[in-house]
């Protein structure tokens, strides 16, 4: 009879024994066993109780250092740079110390990117104050709003009905250049917001023209386009409480782009001309 066969073990030359692994390889086994079970779990937790205790003491929980919590209004969060903002804006008597405070003012990271503050041209007391929504390239190097090609065509536009830009006066609701002249986003508009406000308060006009639908969102609170809000005659009220007259119009940059729209802005202008004239 076969030892095997009688149940007794049989030691195995090294050609019968790799011949033996072959075949349990071909056959799918990955893994020996022992003859008798093992409990891995124990064996698991036996290494970790060994190397906990090997390693150090800790200090009990009441010792360890507690990390401070981030602070909710970091200097360059939106909550904190819009209360910067109203801060310096309200300690703002004239636009001279506004413009200060505005170069003071580090709550908006177009600061950084921006070559200098685009601030205002024209004459501060004019019946006429134009809001933009940021300065571009030519007005980031210059550093007076619309003085490109549609600051060229806006020229224009008032000379149509008898004013140039010493009869009026001109800003943006964002005073430095976005990279890439592209459209402000709304945490740097937000940032900005109080600034704007308070520096038509202090040019105090007694009509208030916003340039394209981002002023015209942000001041006078339209949400319709552009197209459909435009020549229509709203109130804007001041935070000292005096109530403007506010009509909304065409960038002179759509206008550049869109040709064919010139003759709703030539609406427009006439819409303010006759309301200078009363």
């Amino acid at each position: 009879m076969d030892p095997v066969e009688d149940g007794r073990s049989a030691a195995l030359d090294l050609a019968t024994a790799a011949a033996a692994l072959r075949w349990w390889l071909s056959a799918g086994v990955t893994g020996a066993v022992g003859e008798t079970p093992r409990n891995r779990f124990d064996e698991g937790a036996g290494a970790i109780a060994r190397a906990a205790a090997a390693a150090p003491a800790e200090a009990p929980p009441e010792a360890r250092p507690v990390p401070s919590p981030p602070a909710v209004d970091a200097p360059d969060s939106p909550p904190a740079a819009e209360a910067a903002a109203h801060a310096l804006a309200a300690a703002s008597p004239d636009l001279e110390t506004l413009r200060a405070n505005l170069e003071r003012f580090e709550g908006c990271a177009l600061k950084k990117t921006a070559t200098q503050l685009v601030f205002a041209d024209g004459t501060p007391g004019s019946r006429v104050m134009l809001v933009g929504e940021a300065p571009g390239g030519d007005e980031d190097r210059i550093g007076r709003p619309f003085v490109g090609r549609a600051g060229q065509l806006l020229d224009r536009m008032l000379q149509t009905i008898g004013l140039d830009r010493r009869q009026v006066y001109i800003a943006n609701v964002v005073p430095w250049r976005p990279p890439g002249n592209r459209t402000p986003t709304p945490q740097e508009t937000q940032a900005c917001l109080p600034f704007i406000k308070r520096q038509i308060e202090l040019a105090r006009p007694e009509i208030l023209v916003c340039l394209g639908a981002s002023a015209a969102q942000t001041l006078l609170g339209v949400r319709e386009p552009i197209t459909r809000s435009r020549g229509k005659w709203r109130a804007y009220e001041c935070e000292d409480g005096r109530v403007l007259r506010a009509i909304a119009m065409l960038h002179p940059a759509y206008l550049l782009r869109q040709p064919a729209q010139k003759r709703q802005a030539w609406i427009d202008m006439r819409a303010l001309a006759s309301a200078l004239a009363t």
